[in-house]
């Protein structure tokens, strides 16, 4: 797993109850909803694939305290006949909540799988939306999508698909309006990552990064 970064950091509270989602091998995996707060006073209302072996015995509830490092998954389902990118942040340990600490964190290494999208709000405010596939293991990859705004929009703009870049960010939800083909309107939620710091690797940088335990800084950063 050369080349490979992917780690991530959500504190926040559990919402409603855990329920099965799959079971792997004779090992159950639960799905949860993680309550992150930011610095504005809002939440990011995030799902979490959590093994039942770290739950090691006992069962989340709403309401309860929970913090997990892990990675960011994603993987493709069948809804209404069309195939969807699900994103979920994958526990891989749970450990002791810091109030000192910045509740949502992730750091990316990875590569530009498709060109990133520009555009300007009405409001004038710049934005770019960006796929960056990450590597894991046994020959898979993660496809995890990606917004930067202002100065960093631009600068990603700039991009090309096969770029490998390393970012810093936050998980985020995003509720958006959808109108259907009968002209329903209906609400739907994206999950995608927050960009907070964007870099293009060079040649020689892209061919020295290697996996690595997650390092969180504990000052909170500014988020959207």
């Amino acid at each position: 797993m050369e080349n490979v970064i992917n780690t991530l950091h959500l504190s926040g509270t559990v919402i409603g109850m855990p329920v099965v989602g799959h079971e792997a091998f004779g090992e159950k995996f639960y799905y949860l909803t993680l309550g992150v707060p930011r610095l504005s006073g809002a939440q990011d209302q995030l799902p979490v694939t959590l093994s039942e072996r770290l739950l090691d015995g006992a069962m989340l509830k709403d309401g309860d305290p929970l913090a997990i490092e892990g990675q960011v998954r994603s993987y493709n389902k069948i809804i209404e006949g069309a195939g969807r990118l699900l994103i979920t942040a994958f526990a891989q340990r749970i450990v002791e909540p810091d109030e000192r600490e910045n509740p949502n964190q992730i750091q990316l290494t990875g590569t530009l799988c498709k060109a990133p999208a520009y555009r300007t709000t009405p409001f004038g405010r710049e934005i770019a939306d960006m796929m960056l596939a990450v590597n894991r293991a046994y020959g898979k990859s993660d496809y995890i999508p990606c917004i930067t705004w202002g100065r960093s929009a631009r600068f990603a703009a700039k991009l090309s698909v096969g770029d490998r870049i390393t970012l810093t960010g936050r998980l985020q939800s995003r509720a958006y309006q959808k109108q259907l083909p009968d002209g329903t309107v209906v609400e739907k939620t994206a999950y995608e990552v927050s960009v907070g710091h964007l870099e293009l690797l060079s040649q020689e940088q892209a061919a020295q990064a290697r996996p690595q335990a997650a390092t969180f800084r504990t000052e909170a950063t500014v988020q959207q």
